[in-house]
């Protein structure tokens, strides 16, 4: 992923706080020598410790094909891409150029995860790490704890295995027209306003609050 200047995240902050609201992501395995990469989208839970960079908890069924090449290789990355939108190239144009010589562009922001992963398949360690992650999806309760052998998710826990992710490496980004002239910025956010379509207000968000001082 190319990371310009401009759309390097102000910090770790900046990009914790972003991935806290974005936890559906697709994990990336690699694949067995000439093949492709197994590619698997998911609900993940990061926790920004332990470590300098944290960690992720994950799970998956256990017929999944990927677990052989995680096995082998337990190098992962985990991206999570969102708060994107397509901008037109009328929008963009320089001030005083003619709108059809602007250049179609598109905003996101992307956390790129590299991680070692971990295999759980201990029945406790496994029932503790799920409980985790049910919790941060479902804080107001509501739902039984994974218990090894007591109803009602017990006798369903063998089907799964548990991944910790220990992040190793992080790449963000956050492409909101950081290079771009104000009065460009601005016709950009006011028509982003006035389209509100979805994602809008979210990368409208992101490119008002980048380009303000930092604190």
């Amino acid at each position: 992923m190319l990371i310009h200047p401009w759309d390097s995240p102000r910090g770790d902050a900046e990009w914790r706080t972003w991935l806290s609201a974005h936890d559906f992501g697709q994990l990336a395995v690699n694949g067995a020598p000439g093949e492709p990469p197994w590619v698997q989208p998911t609900h993940f839970r990061y926790e920004p410790e332990p470590g300098p960079h944290g960690r992720v908890i994950t799970h998956l069924a256990r017929p999944n094909p990927l677990w052989r090449d995680l096995e082998r290789n337990p190098a992962v990355l985990l991206s999570v891409v969102g708060d994107h939108v397509f901008v037109p190239g009328h929008w963009t144009a320089p001030e005083g150029a003619p709108a059809e010589h602007g250049t179609p562009t598109s905003y996101y922001a992307a956390v790129q995860l590299r991680c070692t992963a971990r295999i759980v398949d201990d029945p406790a360690e496994k029932a503790e790490l799920l409980n985790r992650q049910v919790a941060h999806f479902q804080p107001e309760g509501g739902t039984a704890e994974v218990r090894p052998g007591e109803a009602p998710f017990g006798r369903m826990l063998p089907g799964l295995r548990v991944l910790c992710l220990d992040v190793t490496e992080v790449r963000a980004k956050f492409k909101y027209a950081g290079n771009k002239p104000q009065e460009v910025q601005d016709r950009v956010a006011a028509r982003l306003a006035e389209r509100a379509g979805p994602g809008d207000t979210a990368a409208r968000t992101h490119q008002l609050r980048r380009r303000a001082p930092e604190a």
